[in-house]
């Protein structure tokens, strides 16, 4: 886009009228022109300018209960999201990286340079300007009229399946296990319904919640439940580390003729126990279940090493604690080492986005984690969820824009 002609659209798109968005999938964007300016000539021209920080409130579905380790999760999260404008008139937007304090003190640092200073198109942004990934990344795509995942080389969006990631535990507070039983279906069916056709269920109730030996019953059984009630979709199981290797075989042992697509942080990842449990599932015709991790703290050392070995197949490093700008770094060394990606998006809807343009640009990711949010504050942008895939939408950047300012 042209500098007279983005300041034109600026301007246009300042007027038009914000309402509220139900769901996640809605509102189309504009779609203009590109005017086959020189991409990197276009982002030199601006500078930073300014910087502000506006609250985000998400609102989940359902109240979504407990995993292995943690408590009830709530009715969902406020996001701090971060403006960033240049002095020619362009915003983008995004989550920050760091807390809103240590945002504006490197903003001061930042103030008045080139957006090509902090940002290049073949890498994404320098290590001082880490905090502001997803705004700049956001901020690019506006400038240049192109959505993210076309910065990132890709032409046509490389279809991508998408997961609900929300079937908690949200049983095991109910006394009668019946009417526990029916509250998982409950909200499976709620998340068919909305076009999910992989679902992801929390398992782990006897770390902390029940017996072991109770715990680990009703995991079998919740598992077997959905499979049966559900017939077509793909079952993820999530552990959060909630298991030792012995144990989750045992869970698996009690799960011959369910399918499970795959199995994410059954315990804290190292080659001992991920060889143990990769050898059991190649032994017992399970050999097709992915085994994913590396969620929180990576070692991409060990990651990377468990890869070459093929004891783990998917790598799911947290889209934010991670970083963007890491996950397109990262994506060619996943490759040469055999593993694919899944970028991790619990908490946040706007994550399962940023996450969808790395998948949509970069290939290499084998599904996509959902969390189904609603928002009187952003409208999250034209994003379809189709049969199990979630499907693009060609606006500028990340396509969100605030209702509130």
């Amino acid at each position: 886009m042209n500098r007279r002609n983005f300041l034109a659209y600026s301007a246009a798109a300042g007027i038009t009228t914000a309402f509220s968005k139900t769901f996640s999938f809605a509102s189309k964007s504009l779609n203009l022109p590109d005017s086959g300016a020189d991409d990197s000539g276009e982002l030199s021209y601006h500078t930073l300018e300014s910087i502000r920080f506006t609250p985000v409130k998400l609102i989940y579905p359902r109240l979504v209960g407990k995993n292995s380790h943690k408590g009830i999760h709530g009715l969902g999260p406020t996001a701090t999201v971060c403006t960033l404008t240049t002095k020619q008139g362009a915003s983008g937007i995004g989550m920050l990286r760091s807390s809103q304090k240590k945002a504006e003190e490197i903003f001061s640092q930042l103030k008045g340079k080139k957006i090509t200073d902090v940002f290049a198109l073949e890498t994404g942004v320098s290590d001082q300007a880490q905090t502001f990934d997803i705004p700049l990344h956001d901020l690019a795509g506006i400038i240049l009229n192109k959505p993210v995942y076309k910065l990132l080389g890709g032409d046509r969006a490389i279809p991508t399946k998408y997961y609900s990631g929300m079937i908690y535990m949200d049983d095991v507070d109910i006394k009668d296990k019946q009417a526990g039983f029916e509250k998982i279906l409950e909200e499976c069916q709620y998340d068919y319904n909305r076009g999910y056709r992989q679902l992801k269920l929390k398992i782990g109730r006897g770390f902390k919640w029940m017996s072991p030996e109770e715990g680990l019953k009703r995991d079998v059984e919740i598992t077997r439940l959905v499979h049966r009630n559900f017939p077509d979709i793909e079952i993820l199981v999530d552990g959060n580390d909630g298991f030792t290797p012995k144990d989750f075989i045992r869970y698996l042992e009690q799960l011959e003729d369910v399918p499970i697509f795959w199995i994410e942080e059954p315990f804290r990842e190292n080659i001992t126990d991920n060889a143990m449990l990769r050898k059991w599932l190649n032994e017992n015709m399970k050999r097709s279940t992915l085994l994913a991790d590396g969620e929180t703290d990576p070692e991409l050392k060990l990651i990377l090493e468990m890869g070459k070995k093929q004891i783990l197949d998917v790598f799911i490093g947290d889209i934010m604690g991670y970083g963007f700008t890491n996950w397109r770094k990262v994506m060619p060394a996943l490759k040469e080492n055999g593993l694919l990606g899944s970028p991790h998006n619990w908490g946040e809807y706007m994550k399962s986005i940023y996450s969808a343009h790395i998948a949509w640009g970069l290939g290499n990711v084998v599904t996509l984690e959902g969390v189904t949010a609603s928002s009187n504050d952003i409208d999250f942008g034209y994003y379809r969820l189709d049969k199990g895939i979630l499907l693009p939408s060609d606006a500028p950047g990340f396509g969100m824009t605030l209702l509130k300012q």
